[in-house]
C-alpha cells in the first residue's frame, strides 16, 4: 500500500529540487549575496540525490535521515533572509521543496507528526518573512492540510492492511481445520466407530475395547466440531483414489480426468455412467470432487449396508460439472442430517458439502425414506 506513495514522494523531491534550482538561477542577480544561495543550492541537490535511495521505503528511511532532511528544509528557510538581504524574491530557497520531509514524515509516522512538522515549517516561513502575510498563512495551512491528510489516510490503510491480514490467517486456519476435520472423519472417525461396533458384537474383553473406542470417537468429533486446531503442514485434501488422466490445460494449468478418477470407483456395489470423452478439470478441483464422492460412496456402505447398490452419473455441461451419487437404500430421515451435524457427526457438511464448497461448487443431498438418497455434485467450470 505504501509502496506507490514513496514512488511519488521520490518524483516530488526531483522536481522540486529543478524547482528551486530554476528559480534561484532566474533571480540569481537579485539576490544580494548570491554565493550564500548557490552553496545551499548545491547541498540541497547534491543531498536530494544522495538520498532518494532513503526515500524509497518506509524501512529505509530511518529516524537520522528524516532528521537531517527537515532540517536542510527549516535551514534553507531561515537562510534565505541572508542571501536575499533585500528581500525581493518571495519564494525562499528551498521553495515547495521544504513540503519533502513534511510528507516523508506522514508517510512514515503518521497524521501528528505531520502536523507537528507542518507547524514547525510555518514558523520558519513567518520567521523568515518579518510577520504573517496572505502568502504565509496560505503556504502553511496547504502544507499542513496535505501532510495531515496524507498522513491520515496512511494510518486508516495500515490499520485495514492490519485488518486484513488478521482476517486471511484466520481464513487459511478455518480452511486448514476443515481439512483436517474431512481427513479425520474419513479415516480416524470411520476406524474407531467400525472398532466400536465389532467390539460389542464380539463382547468379552473386546466389549472393553469397542467402549473405550466409542469414547474416544465421540471426543474427537466434538474437537473436530467446534475446538480450534493448530496448524498443519498443507497437503493434498483429496480422498484416495488413484492419480489417472493428468495432463496440461490452457496456461500450463494441471487438469486431470474426472471420468477415469469416478470410473475407477466402479465396482460390483457401484456403478459408473459418464461420458465417452474425458472431462477435464483442475487437479484440486477433481481430486476434492472424486473425495467428495468417496465420502458419498462410504455414506451408503455405512448406513444403507454392504448390500445396497450405488449410482455415479457423470454429466459434462456446458458451464458446469455435474456428478450425482444415487443408492437403494433405507433413505434418510426429515431432519437427520440436521441433528448428526449438531452431534458432531459432520461427514457431509464436511467430505461433501465442505469439500464442494473448497472448489467453488454445491452439493445437494435429496432423500425420501424408503426410496434411498441423491447427492447432487455441481462443480463450475
Amino acid at each position: 500500500m505504501e509502496a506507490p506513495l514513496w514512488r511519488a514522494l521520490v518524483g516530488y523531491r526531483l522536481l522540486t529540487t529543478a524547482y528551486a534550482t530554476g528559480v534561484f538561477l532566474y533571480h540569481h542577480d537579485t539576490y544580494g549575496r548570491p554565493l550564500v544561495g548557490a552553496v545551499y543550492l548545491t547541498v540541497l541537490v547534491c543531498w536530494t540525490l544522495a538520498t532518494l535511495r532513503h526515500v524509497s521505503s518506509a524501512e529505509r528511511c530511518t529516524p537520522c535521515f528524516l532528521g537531517c532532511d527537515f532540517a536542510l528544509g527549516v535551514g534553507g528557510i531561515l537562510l534565505t533572509p541572508v542571501a536575499d538581504t533585500a528581500g525581493s524574491v518571495n519564494p525562499s530557497l528551498p521553495t515547495i521543496w521544504v513540503a519533502g520531509p513534511v510528507l516523508a514524515l506522514a508517510i512514515k509516522h503518521g497524521w501528528r507528526w505531520a502536523a507537528g512538522a507542518s507547524l514547525v515549517v510555518g514558523a520558519a516561513n513567518v520567521v523568515e518573512e518579518g510577520g504573517l502575510t496572505r502568502d504565509t498563512v496560505h503556504n502553511v495551512l496547504l502544507v499542513t492540510v496535505a501532510s495531515i491528510g496524507i498522513g491520515y489516510v496512511v494510518e486508516v490503510a495500515r490499520a485495514s492492511e492490519h485488518t486484513l491480514a488478521e482476517a486471511l490467517k484466520v481464513e487459511a486456519a478455518t480452511r486448514e481445520r476443515e481439512r483436517l476435520a474431512r481427513d479425520i472423519h474419513d479415516n480416524v472417525l470411520q476406524v474407531l466407530a467400525m472398532v466400536q461396533r465389532r467390539g460389542t458384537e464380539i463382547g468379552g474383553g473386546a466389549a472393553e475395547i469397542g467402549r473405550l473406542a466409542g469414547e474416544q470417537e465421540v471426543a474427537l468429533r466434538s474437537l473436530v466440531s467446534s475446538g480450534p486446531t493448530a496448524s498443519a503442514p498443507a497437503g493434498d485434501a483429496g480422498g484416495g483414489g488413484p492419480a489417472y488422466g493428468s495432463g496440461t490445460g490452457t496456461g500450463g494449468e494441471v487438469t486431470r480426468d474426472l471420468a477415469e478418477l469416478l470410473a475407477a470407483r466402479a465396482g460390483t456395489a457401484v456403478t459408473f455412467a459418464g461420458p465417452g470423452g474425458p472431462v477435464a478439470l483442475p487437479e484440486h478441483t477433481a481430486r476434492m470432487t472424486d473425495a467428495a464422492v468417496a465420502a458419498a460412496l462410504d455414506n451408503v456402505r455405512q448406513h444403507a449396508g454392504e448390500s445396497a447398490k450405488a449410482w455415479i452419473l457423470l454429466e459434462d455441461e456446458p458451464d458446469a460439472v455435474l456428478v450425482t451419487v444415487r443408492d437403494d437404500g433405507p433413505g434418510v430421515a426429515a431432519g437427520r442430517l440436521a441433528a448428526a451435524e449438531r452431534e458432531g457427526r459432520m461427514g457431509v457438511s464436511l467430505s461433501i458439502v465442505g469439500r464442494l464448497h473448497e472448489v467453488g461448487g454445491t452439493a445437494e443431498v435429496v432423500s425420501i425414506p424408503g426410496q434411498g438418497t441423491e447427492v447432487e455434485l455441481r462443480v463450475p467450470k
